[in-house]
């Protein structure tokens, strides 16, 4: 059909949207249970008189936003609860001091909009809230300042709590987590983030700056849109090595009954960095660490490191002043794992981001079937461009 359109109209079209008919159907089956439970639960509550409004009209373009884009930051808690409350004090406010509906519409609607710029709640039904307050006829201006309770209020409180619990049932990340608090957690942690090519949190916030329009996604979905995107162009270039391509195989790992002088001694034998702990099914519960050894020996100065290193390795369980015997105890059990056929792409940030040196290998049964290390990925990415550079030339 478009071939029959100019093409200046043509252009005008949205683009086909990138999502499957499950999501639509996802999309679709939210908004109807969410209108159906918030006009159920508002028309029955005790003090609904017949006749009297008990769903607001906006709060269908809520739900589209609540239940077919819930990643957008017009549909998030405060924005739909701000927006539409906020609004309708607003527009009940102008009908009520401007005896000229079409000026109290229109400063309605532009005060509500300064008010959700002003509050950081922008939520589009909150304009269509603004006008229903000030053009919805003589019940609406009846009930004044209890048109805002309910049922904008009521109503909007419903829909956010079957919007939550839909999008939860359903595998939708709701509400959804904005880039300033990922920022402050990882702020938090132990690791510092390494400096990385390509761009950082702050230049797609000042790029967005210097834009200067509101865009319906967040930074943090933005941030992750690219970073898939980087890895997809990785995968193009060099192709779409898994982990368990360039994994260390047969690694040495060890329980958490393992004693510690014992784990040591492996690690010096293979001369490796890093031991798996692993269960009697092989699934992985822990990794510990020359670090960890060095951490827990309490070597506060280098007078008599050896001989004091040497006393921590060998403690035995009759010594009860000493508490760290075996691997258990002083492993990491916050420990990551990748699967064998996970793209080596994803490694990337996991080791220049989180800090991670060494990354056990796990299959479809959870079982260890190898290690990561930095140096593997380096010599991968190496091959790999070598490979690269001799087809393209």
């Amino acid at each position: 059909m478009h071939l029959l359109l100019p093409s200046w109209l043509h252009s005008l079209l949205p683009a086909l949207p990138y999502v499957d008919k499950k999501e639509r159907f996802r999309s679709c089956m939210g908004a109807l249970l969410g209108i159906f439970f918030t006009g159920l639960i508002s028309i029955t509550l005790p003090g609904n008189a017949s006749g009297t409004m008990w769903l607001a009209a906006p709060m269908g373009a809520s739900a589209v936003l609540l239940f077919a884009v819930p990643a957008s930051p017009l549909a998030q808690p405060w924005s739909i609860l701000g927006g539409n409350v906020i609004s309708a004090l607003i527009g009940v406010s102008c009908a009520k001091l401007i005896g000229i509906p079409m000026l109290a519409a229109s400063a309605a609607i532009f005060l509500a909009i300064a008010a959700m710029f002003a509050l950081r709640c922008i939520h589009p039904p909150g304009g269509a809230v603004a006008l229903t307050a000030v053009l919805g006829g003589q019940q609406v201006h009846l009930a004044a300042y209890g048109f805002v309770l309910a049922p904008v209020g009521l109503n909007t409180v419903l829909l956010l709590a079957c919007a939550i619990l839909y999008n939860k049932a359903t595998g939708r990340r709701y509400p959804h987590t904005q880039l300033a608090e990922l920022k402050k957690q990882h702020a938090d942690s132990h690791i510092l983030p390494k400096p990385r090519p390509g761009f950082t949190p702050e230049d797609l916030a000042a790029a967005l700056k210097d834009y200067n329009q509101v865009l319906d996604v967040s930074l943090d979905d933005l941030e992750t849109l690219f970073r898939q995107t980087e890895r997809k162009a990785f995968n193009r270039r060099f192709g779409t090595t898994q982990c368990g391509q360039i994994m260390s195989p047969g690694i040495v790992s060890v329980e958490y009954a393992t004693e510690l002088e014992q784990a040591w001694q492996l690690m010096q034998e293979h001369a490796i960095e890093a031991l798996p702990v692993v269960n009697r099914a092989r699934h992985v519960i822990g990794i510990v660490t020359r670090t960890d050894f060095l951490n827990h020996a309490n070597l506060e100065n280098y007078r008599n490191i050896g001989e004091r290193f040497r006393h921590f390795l060998r403690k035995n369980t009759s010594d009860h002043s000493d508490k760290h015997e075996v691997v258990g105890q002083i492993m990491s059990d916050a420990v990551k794992t990748v699967f064998d056929n996970t793209p080596m792409s994803d490694l990337v940030p996991l080791m220049s981001d989180k800090g991670l040196h060494h990354i056990p290998v796990i299959n479809a049964r959870h079982k260890l079937v190898g290690m990561l290390t930095q140096t593997d990925l380096v010599s991968a990415l190496y091959e790999a461009s070598l490979s690269h550079l001799d087809r393209t030339s």
